[in-house]
Parts: C-alpha cells; structure tokens; sequence
C-alpha cells in the first residue's frame, strides 16, 4: 500500500508538468488519428482538379482557399466509402462540416499529388 501511494504521489504530479509543457508548445496527439493524417498528407501534396471539379467549384461559387482551408481541413473522411488501400493511389470519400454534411468530396491521394475529382452539394 505504502508503494501504491508513493507511485500517486509521483505520478500525478509528473502528469501535470507534462500536461503545461505540452500544452504551452502546442502540441497535440490528434494528428494521429486515421482522420487527421489522410487529411494531413492530403494538404502537403500539390493539388489537380479533375474538370468536373473545376466545373462544380465555379457552380457553386467555391474558391480555392475556402476549399483547403475550411471543407478540407475541418472535413471528415468517410473511410466506409473510401478505398484506402487502393494501389497505388488510394481514394477518400470527405464530408464536411463533420455533422449534417452540406458537401461530399471525392478525391485520390497519390505520391506526390492529390487529385479531387468530384464535389458535390448534398444540401
């Protein structure tokens, strides 16, 4: 019992200090998830859309920017209706926003590029 209650009285303390460290350098243990590293890797890549995509951005008067930096980035990957083991260049299906999707991405994430071929509205 004696050995248990020294291990609290480390431990929690150490927590702590590891907890502020962390916190105050801005890390984060998210991007470990399947969800945060498609998305992740989907980011770091250079970007071709397919003409049906350059088409449905235009209709639905989307840029660029709004693209990568909210559909994108705050989007989840649908990995039922994805083909992440696909060779050699797998597809993802991507909602966003994650609750009551309003817009359906597909798109392949290859070596070096991501190709996204087809957005569409759902709402």
């Amino acid at each position: 019992m004696k050995k248990l209650k020294f291990f609290f009285i480390g431990l929690i303390p150490g927590l702590a200090i590891v907890f502020f460290v962390l916190n105050k350098k801005g890390a984060s243990c998210s991007g470990y998830l399947p969800n945060s590293r498609v998305i992740a890797e989907t980011l770091s890549k250079e970007f071709k859309y397919s003409e049906e995509f350059k088409g449905e951005m235009t209709a639905l008067k989307i840029d660029e920017k709004f693209l990568k930096d909210s559909i994108i980035t705050n989007g989840k990957v649908d990995f039922d209706k994805s083909h992440a083991q696909k060779k050699p260049c797998p597809d993802y299906l991507l909602v966003y926003p994650k609750e009551n999707p309003t817009y359906e991405i597909t798109f392949e994430k290859c070596e070096e590029t991501t190709t996204l071929n087809s957005l569409k509205k759902l709402k």
